[in-house]
């Protein structure tokens, strides 16, 4: 897969996802995403961060985490969340769209999935319906799915993943878990979204380790 490849891609999710959040009216930005905790507001916030994050910034954060990740994440998008306005956040994105700036740590294929996964953590608790492009989903599935980063090797020990609107399959199994491509990658990234319309014996066993 190249990387100009993979940077096509990226811009093309983020612009969708900056045009998913100029729709958004204005009590809908204090909703909670699918991320725990997290607002609309907030979400885009970290968002913008994927392209504006620097080493030093990240460091100072981790200090001030205790160097829990989950923490850190939360407290960057709080903070970036007080700073700039909903509209201002979109323009970042939209400005950034084809940057080939990553988070510190982060690898090619983590700003594509990222995004991926956020424009549902957006779309769904809204009611939206947030089409997303198929191949570069299926990419960002398989990088999830075999991230360590990600947590999803254990999350999906024992699991075969079968996407039901494409040919693609993953996992050793034995037990198979059925859904869109779209939905798997929402379940390899931890989101119990996406078993919501899941089939197969392998969705109460990922949804136990939910």
């Amino acid at each position: 897969m190249e990387r100009a490849e993979i940077m096509g891609w990226t811009e093309e999710v983020r612009l969708a996802v900056a045009g998913l959040l100029a729709t958004l009216e204005p009590a809908e930005w204090q909703v909670e995403s699918l991320c725990p905790g997290w607002t609309m507001h907030e979400l885009a916030a970290h968002l913008t961060l994927s392209t504006r994050d620097t080493l030093r910034g990240a460091l100072r954060a981790a200090v001030r985490a205790r160097f829990d990740f989950d923490r850190m994440t939360a407290e960057q998008a709080r903070e970036r969340a007080t700073r700039f306005t909903p509209a201002e956040l979109i323009a970042q994105l939209r400005e950034d769209a084809g940057s080939a700036r990553r988070a510190p740590g982060a690898g090619p294929l983590d700003p594509l999935a990222d995004f991926l996964v956020h424009s549902q953590d957006v779309a769904r608790p809204l009611g939206r319906v947030h089409a997303v492009p198929l191949e570069p989903t299926l990419a960002a599935l398989d990088h999830v799915r075999t991230s360590v980063f990600w947590g999803a090797r254990k999350r999906l020990r024992g699991i075969r993943l079968v996407a039901t609107d494409c040919d693609w399959s993953g996992g050793d199994g034995p037990d198979e878990l059925r859904g869109t491509a779209c939905d798997l990658l929402l379940v390899a990234s931890g989101r119990a979204a996406g078993l919501v319309e899941a089939t197969g014996p392998g969705v109460q066993r990922v949804a136990a380790a939910l």
